[in-house]
């Protein structure tokens, strides 16, 4: 195996290192649409990939995007601010655009695989894994990245409904409400994860209005997400549409899995997690870029650590976190 695109750090950096490391971003490159065959589904897949411009044996983040009321978020245009600093940051990042996006309303309601049809939860995670099946083929389509691109190490990541997608891959389980079957999506492919934003456990803990609009939602069991995984939560992140529980729901990932598993609380962060899902998007409760570049450093140090273990990434930027005068927020790890 070659050398990762970036340096490994050593145990004797410094926060301040840390810093200058995470603010030496490169040029990025980000194509869209790249278009990959998919038999049997409504449309084929569309995906954007960033990456950086230079660079070799670069990691790949699979991205899954939410279900917010904007019509392009939603799909592999949304949450730049995330891909643009990961891609700048040494990983290939692939947003693919899922059947329920707004982005494609227009799609044949007769049609058995149409976003209404089909049970979009597992839906979502089969584009992933087609995703991974078709790297050779993402490579084919962009010349710039072909033979640049490490595919024995590979994250998801997912905000939102996109957070339950990526804990699919990660391990999480749940009951088909359609046959009664447990259902078993984990992709070991995938070897670390982020969720961002993502829902917690079913029954007594969800708003009537989700137990009848995602009953996939009411049997989420995390007992056996093994996938080491950092879970993002903003404690002002109620949700109260979608649970009783307030803010803490979104924690569960991270409460009810077992380690390895880290949980990064933001302070005074709603569900946009301070914009992560595009610049200066209306939507944004709790708009705040200095939080959105906090998530961003955060996660990449994470998965940096994850993917190429000895890497002191993750420590040093959850130590640099905790040493400021008015930390955005807190880790917690298990």
């Amino acid at each position: 195996m070659s050398e990762p695109a970036y340096p490994v750090r050593t145990a004797e950096d410094t926060a301040e290192d840390a810093a200058d490391t995470a603010d030496a971003a490169v040029p990025v490159l980000s194509v869209s649409p790249v278009v990959l065959a998919a038999p049997g589904r409504a449309v084929d897949l569309q995906v954007r990939v960033s990456a950086p411009v230079t660079g070799s044996d670069l990691p790949v983040i699979l991205l899954s995007h939410g279900l917010g009321p904007s019509n392009n978020l939603s799909s592999l245009n949304g949450y730049a601010p995330l891909a643009n600093y990961w891609a700048a940051h040494g990983f290939v990042v692939i947003q693919p655009t899922h059947l329920d996006s707004r982005t494609l309303e227009d799609l044949d309601p007769a049609d058995p695989n149409a976003p209404d049809a089909a049970p979009h939860w597992r839906t979502r995670a089969e584009d992933m894994k087609r995703v991974l099946d078709g790297l050779d083929a993402i490579e084919g389509a962009v010349p710039q990245l072909r033979g640049r691109v490490d595919h024995s190490r590979v994250a998801v990541a997912g905000h939102s409904m996109g957070g339950h997608t990526a804990s699919l891959l990660l391990g999480a389980r749940l009951t088909d409400p359609f046959d009664g079957k447990e259902v078993d999506l984990a992709e070991p492919r995938i070897t670390a994860g982020v969720l961002l934003a993502a829902p917690g456990r079913g029954g007594d803990a969800l708003t009537e209005f989700t137990a009848e609009t995602y009953s996939f939602f009411l049997t989420a069991d995390f007992s056996k997400m093994t996938t080491p995984t950092l879970v993002v939560a903003g404690d002002q992140d109620a949700s109260a549409f979608l649970t009783v529980k307030g803010p803490d729901w979104h924690m569960d990932p991270y409460v009810l899995a077992p380690g390895p598993k880290s949980l990064l609380t933001l302070f005074d962060a709603g569900h946009g997690l301070g914009g992560i899902s595009g610049y200066d998007v209306a939507e944004t409760t709790d708009e705040n870029p200095e939080r959105v570049a906090a998530v961003g450093r955060l996660t990449c140090a994470y998965l940096r650590s994850e993917l190429y273990p000895g890497d002191p990434a993750w420590r040093i930027a959850r130590d640099a976190l905790a040493a400021g005068p008015d930390p955005l927020g807190r880790v917690e790890s298990k």
